[in-house]
């Protein structure tokens, strides 16, 4: 029987053009935006788990378990009330302070919470980077979507609050559902952000209640914000109100205060907030991205 020469399809190719044409990739290669996007689309399921476990191990060993999630900013309240509203007489400028001064404080500790367990997110969680594999923002994404379930609870409580000091339910109440949204994804995108900065700079971490104290005397929490055009003007003026804290508490005081005197319109205030969450949220998770291959290493 006569030999019949078999011709190598695959002679004179590179191992470059070998690799793509037998659909191999590089080991530790950086994935696309997209195809990293769809990883962790397809971790949803161990998103929500981890998740509802953080939160499980975190109030599990106390008595009061779940209720500290909306003990603790009214407890803040109370105590910013006291100094603020009462000793130095807030309460006298404002027509519902208590409402004001809550509504404040709950929003501000929302991002103030991400903001914290974002920065340990890749630190505090070493073990588990380094014996599996799965996409490193599920971990901030994780501990996001923890203080985002907080903060919807948190925020049927502060309606009580707002109903018992005497504010009317009117139509604008809605506008909360946007809020909270373009609140969330903006969190989103700053935990992220910190998760690999504090990954990178790790005594960021130490900074941090500094820096978030330095934050909340800037955000019109705890007194009026007309106090901001009292003191400034110009340009230093609209970079103070243009504070992305500022702006969000500002629109839930819209939504929930019949009568709250406001830092700007509230059009500009939604176009700034549209403006800080498509900056911070998509800036932020393109800053992880691009330190995928880095995280718990070294």
């Amino acid at each position: 029987m006569p030999e019949t020469a078999v011709a190598e399809t695959d002679a004179g190719l590179s191992p470059k053009e070998l690799a793509r044409r037998h659909g191999l990739s590089a080991s530790g290669r950086l994935p696309s935006l997209p195809d990293y996007t769809r990883q962790l689309w397809e971790y949803r399921h161990f998103i929500r788990a981890h998740s509802s476990a953080k939160m499980t191990s975190a109030l599990g060993n106390t008595k009061l378990g779940a209720v500290w999630q909306v003990l603790t900013p009214i407890i803040n309240a109370a105590v910013y009330y006291v100094i603020f509203g009462l000793v130095l007489g807030g309460h006298e400028e404002m027509p519902n302070f208590i409402a004001y001064l809550c509504i404040g404080v709950f929003v501000f500790q929302f991002t103030q919470s991400v903001v914290q367990t974002g920065t340990n997110a890749i630190t505090g969680n070493l073990g588990l980077i380094r014996a599996l594999h799965f996409p490193r923002a599920s971990l901030p994404l994780s501990a996001s979507l923890v203080e985002i379930r907080n903060f919807v609870v948190a925020v049927f409580v502060l309606m009580g609050i707002v109903l018992i000091t005497g504010e009317p339910i009117t139509v604008e109440w809605l506008i909360v559902v946007p809020a909270l949204i373009l609140q969330s994804f903006f969190n989103v995108g700053l935990g992220l952000f910190m998760a690999r900065y504090g990954s990178k700079v790790r005594d960021v971490k130490q900074l941090i209640p500094f820096i978030m104290r330095f934050w909340l005397y800037g955000s019109a929490v705890l007194y009026p914000v007309t106090k901001f055009q009292d003191l400034l003007s110009g340009w230093q003026l609209q970079v103070v109100e243009a504070n992305p804290l500022l702006v969000y508490i500002e629109l839930m005081r819209h939504a929930l205060l019949k009568e709250a005197t406001l830092a700007n319109s509230p059009a500009v205030l939604w176009i700034e907030a549209v403006v800080w969450t498509v900056v911070v949220g998509i800036g932020g998770f393109v800053y992880f991205w691009r330190g995928e291959k880095g995280y718990g290493r070294g």
